[in-house]
């Protein structure tokens, strides 16, 4: 990865295997990533409603290694984004802290809100730490998908698509929610 120093302020808009993304990074790190959309304008007006989000198109080589990333995973790949930078300024300590908790979440690995609260230090808060996930604003390189309801409930989810996305999210990386398939018909033998 470059150091902070050499990053450069800009954002891209990429077509991948399940639709437009879009990412937008300051000169400390990656600042808001849009999942996917049908078309690279809806993803382009999201990105630029965002104070922050520079015009310029110039992909440093994180940037351009990030959005190889972003479409291996895209594709059904296990990615690992934790090597990302992420800059998060003006976001409280508390979400930072959130954040970072689940930010160590593994591919297909999965946790509750209340399991996520105590790893970040604030256990009996799960429904503080949803919000604060909902306004997670890189989600999959911060990933909050892998975040479920008590119960193995799949819980919300405020990208487009709301939890059908985070479904077909968890489901790319192996992960089952809800009941378990009906029992397999008997052959009678």
């Amino acid at each position: 990865m470059k150091t902070a120093s050499s990053i450069t302020a800009g954002h891209a808009v990429l077509e991948t295997v399940i639709g437009f993304m879009g990412i937008a990074w300051s000169e400390k790190g990656l600042i808001r990533l849009c999942l996917p959309e049908r078309s690279r304008e809806a993803v382009e007006r999201r990105l630029m409603r965002h104070p922050g989000v520079s015009a310029s198109t110039a992909q440093p080589s994180w940037v351009v290694e990030l959005i190889a990333s972003i479409k291996a995973y895209a594709a059904g790949e296990d990615v690992d984004f934790t090597g990302f930078p992420v800059d998060l300024d003006g976001i409280d300590d508390f979400r930072l802290a959130v954040y970072d908790a689940a930010r160590k979440l593994s591919y297909g690995e999965t946790t509750t809100y209340g399991e996520l609260a105590k790893r970040a230090g604030h256990a009996g808060l799960p429904r503080e730490t949803g919000a604060a996930l909902g306004a997670n604003p890189v989600p999959l390189v911060i990933p909050c998908h892998r975040i479920l309801a008590a119960g193995g409930k799949i819980g919300g989810f405020s990208a487009p698509g709301g939890s059908v996305t985070k479904e077909k999210m968890l489901a790319m990386e192996g992960v089952r929610v809800g009941p378990p398939p009906p029992a397999q018909v008997s052959f009678g033998f």
